[in-house]
């Protein structure tokens, strides 16, 4: 196929979006890929919607290979599937109206439609199964941001195991494992599988795929010795033991006039700030809680979340004083009555907290001794900490989340009643798994990794086209002869047959990033030969036309 750029709808651009920080924005809507239309809200362009679909297609041959049946739901979905799901409430889902006043939804993943369609199995023997489809989601996102990497309508394709028991679900689990780690290798992208916070989606576990990136939503951490990976929202990690002053035998008062934060409260009392605790007082249904983690730590909000067990907030400040008789700088866990969660960091060792009275903290705090708590792992690992299983150090690499996959058990399937007669006739619910990838993202973080200056280089499985040939100005018989012969060897052609000058030719094709530019100059009419360049190394070589095919 040959693809002429003179009739082709390629708007490409000089300069970057103003507000655009990632490369993969930059690069995408200067290529004349994608354009946006509001928030979080993009068209594909001609050029863009060619390399989705070759991620898609490549998706696709890997879930048809381990027995996906492709299939494709709606869209505008009744609101009582996520009323029954329990999942109505979710912040972030489209919700709507018909005409009639009935009550509808944008769903952002399809487990409610498709446990609605599983209630159609009803015996074992229609076991195991896997359904999948390619289809919008919508996602009210409250800032959307970096091009295609956090948006708010995407296509993404979601697909579903059903099985009888919790064997056939590992089974399941393991066959979209492999796949998508060859999804991800033959898209040419680097792609870490790492266990997963399941968050909204429930169920009993998750691992994510995550692609380290310039830009992105997620956080990879990393062991130096690569025996341990995970997303930073549920990584694990040890931290510098702290320098503890002298242990006392009670805790005792001091006076912190005017000193709120932990910095300022170490170096007022020549402390470690290692040797401190940080109060975060939170709002549940339930009541407050107080959540505790080092001085030098930060709280996981998604570690809070599982320790909880339900969503929280934070305090505001005139709960804080009701509940503790002090303003948040100088509250902590001695004396209060209210719930006290903390980090498993704090279980050794004498600290200093707030004394739950105005400009006044305490030495020496013992966890068991001075105050109970309820332990769990609260703080968010930083680069530098130990690897929980070898001790090397751990990094942090931003990254975007391509891929996630889920055990959800019988999260969707009791709810909704989809159930089955096993062997013994006892009716069981079905055992779901559900197995999510974003072609947008991919996308994205496929320019993330392979860019330079100039601009994409696009792996040759996703690449808008195999070769872009520029013809030059009085050329273009034997550019037309270079462009037949590449496609009669079964390449891909981009020839660029406009009447523009070999400047812009040159910056659009390096712009553009197909794997291989072939350049047909004067110089052609005299021996015969082109320019071929790879684009990712920038080789060159003189090839005679006649040649041409084998190039690929």
């Amino acid at each position: 196929m040959i693809a002429r750029a003179s009739k082709l709808f390629l708007p490409t651009l000089r300069e970057d979006p103003a507000d655009a920080d990632a490369a993969s924005h930059k690069l995408l809507v200067r290529g004349g890929f994608i354009r946006q239309v509001g928030a979080g809200v993009w068209t594909y362009l001609p050029l863009g919607w060619r390399v989705h679909q070759k991620v898609v297609q490549i998706i696709r041959e890997e879930m048809d290979a381990i027995g996906g049946q492709e299939m494709l739901m709606p869209v505008l979905t009744p609101a009582e599937l996520w009323e029954a799901s329990g999942r109505i409430g979710i912040p972030e889902l489209f919700k709507l109206k018909d005409r009639a006043g009935r009550d509808l939804v944008l769903p952002l993943t399809h487990e409610e439609t498709v446990t609605f369609h599983a209630q159609e199995l009803h015996s074992y023997k229609q076991l195991p199964q896997i359904l999948y489809h390619f289809s919008l989601k919508f996602r009210d996102e409250a800032r959307p941001r970096a091009g295609l990497i956090r948006v708010r309508e995407f296509i993404m394709k979601d697909a579903y195991s059903f099985d009888r028991d919790e064997a056939g679900l590992d089974e399941s689990f393991r066959k979209h494992s492999g796949a998508y780690k060859r999804i991800f290798e033959r898209c040419g992208l680097e792609a870490v599988e790492v266990a997963a916070e399941s968050g909204m989606m429930g169920g009993s576990g998750s691992q994510d795929f995550l692609a380290p990136a310039g830009a992105g939503e997620n956080t990879l951490v990393i062991c130096e010795n690569g025996d341990y990976a995970a997303d930073l929202e549920i990584a694990g990690g040890v931290p510098s033991a702290p320098d503890f002053p002298e242990e006392l035998a009670a805790p005792e008062e001091v006076e912190t006039p005017g000193q709120r934060t932990i910095e300022a409260v170490s170096k007022f009392l020549g402390v470690d700030e290692r040797a401190t605790a940080k109060a975060m007082p939170v709002v549940t249904e339930e009541g407050l809680v107080l959540a505790l983690v080092r001085g030098d730590d930060r709280l996981n909000e998604m570690k809070l979340l599982a320790a909880l067990g339900r969503a929280s907030r934070p305090a505001q400040p005139e709960e804080i004083r009701e509940a503790f008789g002090a303003d948040g700088g100088s509250i902590g866990p001695v004396g209060t009555p209210v719930e006290v969660l903390a980090d498993e960091t704090l279980r050794e060792g004498q600290y200093v907290v707030g004394a739950n009275r105005d400009d006044r903290h305490l030495r020496g705090v013992q966890a068991g001794r001075d105050f109970q708590a309820r332990f769990a792992d609260l703080r968010e690992v930083r680069a530098g900490d130990a690897c929980p299983r070898c001790g090397g150090h751990l990094r942090l690499q931003v990254a975007i989340e391509v891929g996630h996959i889920f055990k959800l058990e019988t999260r969707f399937s009791a709810a909704l009643g989809a159930n089955f007669l096993d062997e013994d006739g006892t009716e069981r619910p079905l055992i779901m798994g559900s197995y999510g990838i974003g072609p947008g993202r991919v996308l994205a973080a496929a320019v993330e990794q392979r860019h330079d200056e100039q601009g994409i280089t696009w792996p040759k499985a996703i690449a808008p086209y195999d070769v872009h040939v520029v013809a030059l100005p009085g050329v273009e018989t034997e550019a037309e002869q270079a462009a037949q012969t590449l496609d009669g060897a079964g390449a891909e052609v981009l020839l660029d047959d406009r009447d523009a000058r070999a400047g812009e030719k040159f910056a659009d094709a390096d712009l553009i990033g197909c794997p291989i530019r072939v350049t047909v100059g004067k110089k052609t009419v005299e021996d015969g030969a082109v320019d071929v360049r790879d684009r990712e190394s920038g080789e060159e070589r003189r090839v005679p036309l006649a040649d041409l095919g084998g190039i690929l």
